[in-house]
């Protein structure tokens, strides 16, 4: 009742509607919506005592607080913005280690749109745990070098952030941004698991608000396995990209099953 309740404010649709595919600083979200500070941090403090969005701090410059959809976009809320045709997504992170590989690779697997990740200060090689977490999650993780963003974009790139601080330094080239907790600093399976599965829901919200370019229209892309974690059980999935995930089953006929979440799944 509270989610309905908060979400009968034309006000607070459009908020949410603005955070449908990209977190946003407070300011800029008063900025685009035009509310004053005041008045929109009414508003976030309704929407977030109805649980629908969080607030953090940034990992790059304390001074700024980022607001974030909690669950991805709510029934109630306006269908996402189509963001056009783009030839290729860049996914950018600081390092290129952990957070912007394993984004690229989700993108890979539930699209043929082209991508590419990138670091505004590349480090020498994807975190361990980054590749543990993509044979968890049967995940095609290439072990590539971490690559410099500069001079690799061009014309028809969708510009993707995924951490803070690469947000902060591109300074508005990036179209798109996940306020993405760095799972290199925490350092455990849990936090390479949990940052896997934000960036696998914003990659799937991000997928159909997208037109593939003319070149990428003859790529194919296998089916894969999705796990979707539920309250008190996993659902194991094929997931056809282009498709919409298919009521079938790993190892069963016909439908889904549902079943306790054990050590293996993370």
């Amino acid at each position: 009742m509270r989610r309905h309740a908060a979400l009968a404010d034309a006000t607070r649709l459009r908020i949410v509607d603005a955070l449908a595919l990209s977190d946003r600083a407070v300011s800029a979200l008063g900025r685009g919506l035009g509310l004053s500070s005041n008045l929109l941090a009414h508003h976030l403090r309704v929407l977030e005592d109805a649980g629908l969005v969080r607030r953090h701090r940034s990992e790059g410059d304390g001074r700024r607080t980022y607001v974030s959809l909690v669950g991805g976009p709510p029934g109630e809320a306006p269908a996402a913005p189509d963001l056009g045709t783009a030839e290729r997504v860049v996914f950018v992170c600081t390092a290129n280690t952990a957070r912007s590989h394993l984004a690229a690779a989700l993108w890979r697997a539930a699209t043929t749109v082209d991508t590419v990740s990138a670091g505004t200060h590349p480090g020498e090689r994807i975190a361990p745990g980054a590749l543990a977490a993509a044979r968890r999650h049967d995940l095609e993780l290439p072990e590539v070098e971490p690559r410099q963003v500069d001079g690799l974009l061009t014309p028809g790139d969708l510009v993707v952030t995924v951490c803070d601080r690469a947000h902060e330094e591109l300074g508005g080239a990036d179209a798109v941004h996940w306020s993405v907790p760095d799972p290199v600093q925490v350092g455990t399976a849990r936090a390479f698991d949990e940052a896997h599965d934000d960036l696998a829901a914003r990659v799937a919200a991000l997928v159909p608000a997208l037109t593939p370019g003319a070149g990428n229209l003859s790529r194919e892309v296998s089916p894969r396995r999705w796990l979707l974690r539920c309250p008190g059980s996993t659902i194991l999935l094929k997931f056809y990209p282009g498709a919409g995930p298919a009521p079938v089953t790993l190892g069963h006929r016909g439908r889904a099953v549902c079943r306790p979440p054990t050590s293996a799944d993370g």
